[in-house]
């Protein structure tokens, strides 16, 4: 294949580099194409633009393929343990047993959360949005560790301990709105059983969390961990190119996943399972008006910017639901419904043609809210899986010597020039 494309501009041709990727993914570099013809691209959306190169996720949505630094999702999903994969991510292997102790004491060193924290907590009304709460408390963090802001600190310590107490941050929040007093860390809890521990233990009560329930959130977690050039992956980086210290870029990542495009679409799943229980449960009529565009109904939680066939994680949650589900004794009307949606979608030739399989987004609500979690939860909990790989990136990018500064350009389409007139002559 050749290494470059021929490019012609004004009758000018110009030679331009093709870069390859690892997965045989091809690329053309346009970093000189302003000097050498005046003109830039413009890509609403980034749709055909690679921003980056990463070694760190491959994606290939035609296939239904996500992997992390090699390592099929799938596997990870099933053997791996949320700090395992999240150490994976940030360091580029798979941990032996010393690195994975000793990654493992230091989360558990690190959990607590300097007491002054607590004030912010108590400042923030109980009513506000437990992302709003997460997004300001890790920009917060800056504060108590202002080494952070030189480029050249132990960045590798300040991301451990944000991986840390991004939980304590997150289940502090969730106490402070329920008005619940706070409940610390237990050091010989794992990862995900401590989070477990201190959003639904109570000083009254015995709380030990359920093994299966802890499995099931290593495994929400992990298929959450990254997703390549996302929108909210992208913010930290962009964020990060400015040498923004880690908690700055990971706070601006937390506030771009809030929007309801992004992180809060599983929430919007919920929305829409439960408008048709509480309508009468009639899912088929629910899919024809789906199908005539003037109903303004949208089918949530199915099909994918990226993936163009069944998301792998999806089908990795279903099974999970059906465990939770079947040892809790209890069935849920909404996985009912959703079960019976995604039926249709995949037979019905209006939704196979378009590529409308389920996503992640379509059963994370129904694991989660089986586990417990809340609503307003759910693009916390998002956030919480992402952090990894929001970091990983956030390490690569500063890890490279030849990276600058992000500066995307634009095309006006403004006024021309004109000149000022005083108020008193208009």
């Amino acid at each position: 294949m050749s290494d470059t494309v021929r490019l012609i501009v004004d009758g000018k041709e110009i030679e331009l580099p093709v870069v390859s990727g690892s997965e045989g993914e091809r690329a053309i570099d346009i970093g000189k194409l302003r000097a050498l013809t005046g003109l830039v691209t413009i890509d609403p959306g980034f749709k055909n633009t690679a921003s980056t190169t990463s070694a760190i996720t491959f994606l290939d949505g035609e296939q239904g393929v996500l992997r992390y630094r090699g390592y099929p999702i799938e596997q990870l999903a099933e053997q791996s343990t949320f700090v395992e994969t999240a150490y994976l991510l940030i360091h580029g292997e798979l941990p032996n047993k010393e690195e994975l102790a000793r990654f493992s004491q230091a989360l558990t060193m690190h959990s607590l959360l300097h007491e002054d924290m607590k004030t912010f907590f108590q400042g923030v009304p109980a009513s506000g949005h437990p992302m709003g709460v997460l997004s300001a408390m890790v920009g917060s963090l800056s504060a108590f560790y202002p080494d952070s802001l030189d480029p050249d600190s132990d960045t590798d310590l300040h991301i451990t301990r944000l991986l840390s107490k991004v939980r304590t941050i997150a289940a502090f929040g969730y106490k402070r709105k329920i008005g619940q007093p706070f409940m610390y860390p237990r050091n010989e809890l794992s990862y995900c059983a401590n989070f477990l521990h201190m959003m639904f233990a109570v000083p009254t009560t015995t709380y030990e969390p359920d093994p299966l329930e802890v499995r099931a959130l290593n495994t929400l977690l992990i298929l959450h961990a990254d997703h390549e050039q996302n929108c909210s992956t992208s913010t930290v980086r962009l964020v990060g190119s400015s040498d923004a210290s880690v908690y700055a870029s990971i706070s601006a990542g937390i506030s771009a996943l809030w929007g309801p495009l992004h992180g809060g679409a599983n929430q919007a799943v919920m929305e829409m399972l439960k408008e048709i229980k509480d309508s009468g449960g009639d899912y088929k009529g629910f899919m024809e008006q789906v199908k005539d565009k003037s109903s303004g109904r949208r089918l949530m939680g199915f099909g994918h910017r990226v993936y163009k066939s069944y998301d792998p994680r999806a089908r990795i949650l279903k099974s999970m639901v059906d465990q939770i589900l079947a040892k809790k004794g209890m069935s849920d009307p909404l996985l009912d419904i959703a079960i019976e949606l995604e039926q249709i979608a995949l037979k019905d030739p209006y939704f196979v043609e378009r590529k409308l399989y389920p996503n992640v987004d379509f059963y994370s609500g129904i694991l989660y809210r089986a586990i417990g979690i809340p609503e307003d939860m759910f693009t916390v909990m998002f956030a919480l899986g992402r952090l990894p790989g929001w970091m990983a990136q956030w390490r690569e990018m500063n890890n490279d010597p030849g990276h600058v500064i992000g500066r995307p350009r634009q095309i006006y389409t403004g006024a021309n020039a004109r000149d000022y007139v005083p108020i008193d002559g208009r």
